[in-house]
């Protein structure tokens, strides 16, 4: 295997276990406004992604980093050409950090309130516009002959592009509702069960509907077992939500995930940003990657330090691996004298 589809294999490996990592912690904070139904459920929610959320965003760094290192073009035509959506995201993932933080250092129903919708809508926004981002991606956008973005904000608004980001959506959603049944106790776990099965089914169609509508436009040999893998594992996640198995059903929903962005990848190479325009100008994976030196040196470093990562935030989940509920929230304090 040459370098370069190395480091795209990589790269895909990265991007795909952000969204199976962060798809959960964006999901349980778009289901603080519906499924929590008190200042104390919300905060069980945002208790169970607590320890995790911001390691979870250490792969989008790393993504980011390694596209920018091991592709400078691909990295200099996307981030140029998806500034505004990018931009959005970003601003939405410092806010929503904040909000964490923020929330508990005051005791106000107001200040509370506040931070809570910072935290609903900076974790719906991002999981619609990745969606949108990697829709426009796979099928192609107007890239000129000097590898620049030559489109304008519309071209990323097709029925397809907002198809994608619809999917992704309600997909992570779902994957944070059977996050939320895995790690909680009571009353909040059955009704995050049922917001499962009903987002699960939605997620079903929009799947169907959006990883169908890739194959057949962009798709190829090695991205249809990726479709099917897909398509079986939510189907596989909604019947284990429907029988208590709540690991079993995270598990699946996270290999729905991880397949879909396979297949965009897969149906992607050797590409990495096709063009619209003209195929000619499309960046492909040989003549975006920086030199055989720069990637060389990369892997050395890159293939004994990337399992150590993933070692150490596994280890992280299983200290953090016990269920909680209303009962483990103190009471609030009551408001000072003045």
């Amino acid at each position: 295997m040459a370098l370069h589809d190395f480091w795209f294999l990589l790269i895909a490996v990265l991007w795909t276990g952000y969204f199976f990592l962060e798809g959960f912690d964006f999901g349980v904070g778009v289901l603080t406004k519906g499924l929590a139904r008190d200042r104390t459920e919300r905060r069980v929610l945002i208790n169970t992604i607590g320890p995790v959320w911001d390691g979870n965003e250490v792969w989008l760094i790393t993504a980011a980093g390694a596209t920018f290192a091991a592709f400078p073009d691909w990295y200099a035509t996307l981030f140029s050409g998806f500034y505004l959506p990018f931009l959005l995201i970003l601003v939405c993932l410092i806010v929503r950090g904040v909000a964490f933080e923020y929330r508990h250092k005051r005791p106000e129903e107001r200040w509370q309130r506040n931070w809570e919708h910072a935290i609903f809508w900076c974790s719906l926004l991002p999981a619609f516009l990745w969606g949108l981002a990697f829709a426009n991606i796979v099928r192609g956008v107007p890239i000129g002959p000097d590898k620049n973005f030559s489109g304008d904000l519309t071209d990323l608004l097709s029925p397809y592009a907002l198809l994608g980001g619809l999917l992704t959506l309600v997909l992570f959603t779902f994957h944070g509702a059977v996050f939320t049944a895995l790690k909680t106790v009571g009353d909040i776990r059955h009704r995050a069960r049922s917001y499962a099965t009903v987002l699960g089914m939605t997620s079903g169609v929009l799947a169907v509907a959006f990883l169908g509508w890739t194959q057949v436009e962009s798709g190829n040999g090695r991205s249809l077992p990726a479709l099917i893998v897909a398509v079986v594992a939510l189907a596989a996640a909604l019947a284990m939500n429907h029988f208590g198995r709540e690991g079993w059903a995270f598990g699946l929903s996270g290999v729905a995930i991880v397949a879909a962005f396979a297949l965009v990848f897969l149906a992607l190479f050797p590409d990495v940003m096709p063009s619209s325009v003209n195929p000619a100008w499309s960046l492909t994976v040989a003549d975006s990657a920086s030199s055989h030196y720069t990637l060389k040196i990369m892997t050395w470093v890159a293939v004994p330090m990337t399992p150590l990562i993933i070692a150490y935030q596994g280890w992280t989940y299983w200290v953090f691996r016990k269920r909680i509920g209303t009962q483990h929230i103190p009471a609030p304090a009551a408001p000072a004298a003045h």
